[in-house]
């Protein structure tokens, strides 16, 4: 079970990277104001809800204990992360404010999976 468990977090860390180097690589134009979510914002969004989906079910089935209010914000926030990119996946340009706050989001989720104990 460690063997699965140990892959669905690096598929999780995956999913968390695309999501984050999309922002990353689109800061330039958010200061020209021409930032777009690209797919792999997308893609790196949904990665990270499924795996963690799976992470908290294998991580219960095996008798770890699973923080649940921890995993519900985080929950909420990759909610919010995914309708902001899913719904204005395909326009041209995105607003400042709203490519900010996904990349605030993320780095928020990453902070809370990481420092909350």
């Amino acid at each position: 079970m460690d063997v699965l468990i140990n892959v669905f977090v690096a598929l999780h860390i995956i999913g968390i990277a695309s999501l984050l180097g999309g922002f990353l690589t689109q800061m330039k134009a958010m200061g020209a104001g021409t930032a777009r979510f690209v797919p792999a914002m997308l893609h790196g969004a949904l990665t990270m809800l499924v795996t963690g989906i799976a992470l908290v079910g294998l991580n219960q089935a095996d008798d770890q204990t699973v923080n649940n209010v921890k995993i519900g914000i985080k929950l909420v926030i990759l909610i919010v992360i995914l309708a902001l990119v899913y719904v204005r996946r395909d326009e041209e340009r995105v607003g400042k404010g709203e490519f900010a706050a996904v990349g605030g989001l993320t780095v928020a989720n990453i902070f809370i999976a990481t420092l909350w104990t």
